[in-house]
């Protein structure tokens, strides 16, 4: 009788736990269909933001109004913001809520120098404009927002219990925003940190970053008439050339995954003039942060070797650097499944004639226009890219995603990506994204144990591993576009 009666108990128990977890999962999907509903309502608000931050096209450390227009948004609708955060002018931190969990959404805004360009398919630089958002960087910002705000509403109306936290990084391209936010503690009481980035297809990350670290190297030698008065002068263009070539040398002698590019920024003034001062820009990336500081070291020896061959004087500003990209499979199996349920980018007829026209200025293999409505499946990826989202995973379980801001096979950081940006491709795109971070989120505050099992995840593949900045512990370089 006793076994008959545990049985009977054990039955009814399982019954009772499978009614609360059905009842739970529709009270979830209930709650993704209030966010996707709120976020179509507002499809028309969220434009606006986007391409007016895609109209300022400010430059790293200088995204004065955009970031004005994302913290105004926020306050506007109930957020606390913190400015000018980690000594960053341009950066901020926005909350809503209290108490755990505490949920990141990371946002962007800034542009790229030198990809001006409107909305069409053709080249057309934009008359006394020389920034344009290759990154789509302005889509980044104002889909993050929205997912913030579309949360904040699900907590205010004690749906969901717990804080959301936007974090504002500026420069990223080159200036590593989200480095001193990490640095400076920002992140310490996050639980998990969410992002995306605009693209040509949809997929959840699933692939590491690039290690990165990148330095301006200044050579300083004595000008003299460059025709009457030639051995007088110590060319420093002689030797940023120099440097140059032996760089170029060493690329045969380095592992084949590493990128290492360069600009010269200052290369004198005049031909008949010696210069006496000169600049190169240099990045160095590889997927360990380890090698990248080994290769960095052997890349500021040839700088030491070009001053003495040529009798100058050098001296280097590191700029910036940024871990590898941190995979916590359990929120990207997550995010995934989120992704399938939001769905892909579908087109106009009028938005078909424009993908067709921008992809006849592609050059290599042009993939399907449809490929914009295909969710891609989990899978490892080659990536030759960086972000400082690398530095903010290996402080906290992080995920993100890519969505299909671009017609299928534009390039990023290509006027293309600009045109796209600027119209309702990037923006239905950004709505995808938008979507499906809202969605995770609601998980994550939803279930407990999604958290915990993403934390044990992240704690066993950080290991040992304690964080230090690439760049060290110089401030931020808030002057490296000048």
């Amino acid at each position: 009788m006793k076994i008959i009666l545990l049985a009977f108990l054990s039955m009814a128990l399982c019954s009772i736990g499978s009614a609360q977890g059905n009842k739970q999962n529709k009270s979830i999907d209930a709650l993704k269909k209030e966010s996707a509903s709120t976020l179509d309502s507002d499809y028309d608000a969220y434009k606006k933001i986007a391409l007016s931050i895609w109209d300022y096209a400010e430059l790293g450390f200088k995204e004065n109004e955009s970031t004005a227009l994302l913290q105004n948004t926020l306050r506007d609708n109930g957020f606390t913001v913190d400015t000018g955060v980690a000594g960053m002018p341009t950066a901020f931190v926005a909350t809503y809520g209290s108490g755990s969990p505490v949920i990141a959404i990371l946002a962007e805004y800034d542009a790229l120098p030198g990809l001006s360009q409107d909305n069409s398919a053709i080249r057309t630089p934009i008359a006394n404009k020389n920034n344009g958002h290759g990154c789509g960087h302005h889509l980044f910002g104002a889909g993050s927002v929205a997912t913030g705000i579309t949360i904040k509403k699900l907590l205010e109306s004690g749906k969901l219990k717990g804080t959301i936290k936007i974090f504002g990084s500026p420069a990223e391209e080159g200036g590593g925003g989200k480095v001193y936010m990490v640095r400076e503690g920002l992140f310490n009481n996050v639980d998990v940190a969410i992002h995306w980035h605009p693209g040509d297809k949809n997929a959840v990350t699933y692939t590491s970053a690039l290690a990165y670290k990148s330095a301006k190297f200044r050579f300083h030698g004595n000008s003299a008439h460059a025709a009457a008065a030639p051995e007088k002068g110590r060319s420093a263009l002689d030797a940023v050339e120099a440097m140059d070539y032996m760089v170029n040398m060493m690329r045969e002698h380095v592992p084949q995954e590493s990128r290492i590019h360069y600009v010269i920024t200052n290369g004198g003034k005049a031909p008949n003039v010696v210069p006496d001062f000169a600049e190169v820009f240099y990045y160095v990336r590889n997927p360990e942060r380890a090698m990248v500081e080994s290769l960095f070291n052997r890349v500021v020896n040839t700088a030491k070797g070009a001053a003495l061959g040529t009798e100058t004087t050098m001296d280097f500003e590191v700029i910036d650097g940024t871990h590898d990209l941190l995979i916590n499979k359990t929120l990207a199996l997550n995010m995934q499944a989120n992704l399938e349920k939001v769905g892909g980018v579908k087109y106009t007829p009028g938005e078909v004639i424009f993908s067709k026209e921008l992809q006849s200025t592609f050059t290599g293999n042009i993939p399907s226009i449809d490929a914009a409505t295909i969710i891609n499946p989990l899978q490892t990826e080659k990536n030759q890219g960086s972000t400082d989202v690398g530095d903010v995973s290996y402080v906290v379980p992080t995920v993100g995603l890519e969505t299909a801001t671009w017609v299928p096979g534009t390039s990023a950081h290509s006027w293309q990506a600009v045109a796209c940006g600027g119209g309702d491709i990037g923006i239905k795109g950004m709505m995808v994204a938008a979507k499906t971070m809202a969605f995770s989120a609601i998980d994550l505050f939803m279930d407990p144990a999604l958290i915990q099992k993403a934390k044990e995840e992240f704690v066993q593949t950080k290991g040992d591993y304690q964080y230090e900045a690439l760049l060290g512990d110089r401030p931020p370089a808030l002057d490296y576009r000048d």
